[in-house]
């Protein structure tokens, strides 16, 4: 307890209490590039802060990022925060997953479909 208060009033947080994510933000400025240069299969989760399946299924997506490491890279899009993605893609209910192989949509997968169904869909478009 102390050296977390000495580490609070430098105003650092303690590192082994931070979690770094394996699954990457995505903006409208990023989103091409990031889709356009990946080298393997890339899973987009498409949510809102409010939605609560899209809550539930964060930490699902979390988890089958750290999984499939290597294998895959896994993104999601704040809808709120970048309409026209949304617009672009035609996300019309969250949360909504879009797996890219080679820059283009192979899979739509709409709701909170838990671990197994999204895993399947995935493991589909992974060599």
């Amino acid at each position: 307890m102390k050296k977390l208060r000495e580490l609070l009033s430098k105003g650092k947080e303690p590192t082994e209490q931070r979690v770094e994510s394996t699954v990457k933000e995505l903006n409208e400025k990023d989103f091409d590039a990031f889709i356009g240069k990946a080298d393997k299969p890339v899973l987009v989760d498409f949510w809102a802060e409010w939605c609560m399946p899209c809550l539930v299924m964060a930490p699902i997506v979390e988890s089958l990022a750290k999984k499939y490491a290597g294998k895959a890279l896994f993104a999601k899009v704040n809808v709120d925060e970048n309409p026209g993605l949304a617009m672009r893609f035609g996300i019309y209910g969250i949360p909504t997953f879009i797996i890219f192989v080679n820059g283009k949509e192979v899979r739509r997968i709409v709701g909170a479909v838990g671990k197994a169904g999204l895993e399947a869909e995935l493991s589909k478009f992974i060599a």
